[in-house]
């Protein structure tokens, strides 16, 4: 048995942890630069208010109805994810963090009644962290998460719901459950079984598997598989290591000058380089890019970049700071309006395969020790105490966060103080 763990509304829950006034109340995260709705309370979603809404568009409706508004606080709600995820871990013996929100638990072997562990792992979350939390619990990946769309949509369920392994209550569960919301179930399938005259999850789990594997390939049948009660998708307990990593970010404001743009750049090659130390890999090949704002019908469009072979696989931010720099150079053109750069690190190895260069002289081992040496000064005291200088140059390159609550977990400065009279 499995069971999916995912937290409501995650990003107002963060919010609403620290300030407990916004609680019934329609509440709303921003993305990047304040740009568009990525996380609505239920009272925001029952106004009409859309995921993906341009903020611009519905600044009247959010100012009539008193809406409260937040830029998207990464930094606290990556705490809040692990402090949550950490909880979880107590509770089962293998756990798959599928996202920043959701996670799968082994619950195979586990002595326990369901719906009541269920619960008591609601309880638990909550007094931990103050964030509520949906369990739905099935006998596979893809029917626990069926499980859980159950448990969060349906207000009598209050928040949990078990499939267990009986043919009977699986079948049940499938029959109201529309094809789309099918878990590994895309738009383009899901309109293409509609097409079919296979509106829910048992019209798809009745399919003859040579049809699906036809249609929707080996993929497709393992999720038919995992809807009848056959688990195919164990869980995932190492995260593999990326392939490529892509830093980016649109400007807080239209750039036109070299300095501020380089001070971007290398801001994005560290988190880059601090990336790829995290995953013990190193990247041999670098590509820089710049954008100008394709919506502007005034500006004159140039979108280029530069792909730089690095001489040594390097997970150095000194190193891809330098190199990502030389990049930028090499498309950098005066007078265009540039919204958006971005550094993206590709060619990824082991640190420990990567192959050395005839006249490196130890220099690669002497980054490492640099780093390591940073990354723990970091750890201990902050993100981004210790930096290139470049990276601190002024500009308004950094991201516009004008609805930025405080670091309420992370930063001394933001701890919340009580007073007692």
């Amino acid at each position: 048995m499995f069971a999916l763990v995912d937290c409501n509304n995650f990003y107002v829950s963060c919010e609403r942890v620290f300030n407990p006034g916004l609680i019934n109340k329609p509440v709303v995260v921003l993305s990047n630069n304040d740009g568009c709705v990525v996380a609505r309370s239920n009272e925001a979603k029952q106004l009409g208010i859309g995921m993906g809404e341009p903020a611009f568009k519905i600044k009247k409706l959010l100012q009539t109805n008193e809406v409260a508004v937040f830029s998207s606080n990464y930094q606290l709600y990556g705490d809040m994810s692990q402090r949550v995820m950490a909880t979880l871990a107590e509770f089962v013996p293998e756990i798959e963090v599928y996202s920043i929100d959701e996670a799968f638990l082994n619950l195979a072997g586990m002595k326990v009644q369901l719906s009541d562990y269920a619960k008591l792992i609601r309880q638990t979350v909550h007094r931990n962290t103050g964030i509520p939390v949906s369990v739905g619990i099935g006998p596979t990946k893809v029917l626990a998460k069926t499980a859980n769309y159950y448990a969060k949509k349906v207000a009598t369920n209050e928040g949990l719901f078990v499939i267990t392994n009986s043919q009977a209550e699986i079948e049940a569960a499938l029959e109201q459950f529309d094809i789309g919301e099918v878990w590994g179930i895309g738009r383009q399938s899901a309109a293409f079984l509609k097409s079919n005259q296979v509106k829910t999850a048992l019209d798809f789990v009745k399919l003859p598997d040579a049809w699906v594997r036809k249609h929707l390939t080996v993929v497709g049948l393992r999720i038919k598989k995992e809807l009848e009660g056959v688990s195919c998708l164990p869980l995932d307990l190492v995260t593999p290591a990326k392939k490529a990593i892509c830093t980016s970010r649109s400007f807080g404001e239209l750039q036109t000058e070299l300095e501020p743009i380089k001070a971007a750049v290398a801001d994005f090659a560290w988190k880059c380089a601090y990336k790829l130390l995290k995953q013990h890999t190193c990247a041999r090949l670098v590509i820089v890019f710049l954008q100008t704002n394709h919506f502007s019908k005034e500006d004159r469009q140039y979108s280029p970049n530069f792909i730089c072979p690095l001489p040594v696989g390097t997970n150095s931010g000194l190193e891809l700071v330098k190199y990502s720099l030389f990049s930028l150079q090499q498309i950098y053109q005066a007078g265009f309006r540039y919204k958006k750069a971005g550094v993206i690190v590709t060619d990824i190895v082991p640190e420990d395969r990567v192959q050395m260069a005839l006249f490196d002289a130890g220099g690669q081992e002497r980054h490492s020790q640099v780093m390591q040496v940073l990354d723990q000064i970091n750890s201990k005291y902050g993100a981004d105490t210790l930096k290139t200088a470049i990276q601190s140059s002024p500009g308004g390159w950094r991201l516009r966060q004008e609805r930025l609550s405080p670091c309420y977990t992370t930063r001394w400065s933001d701890i919340i103080t009580v007073k007692v009279e």
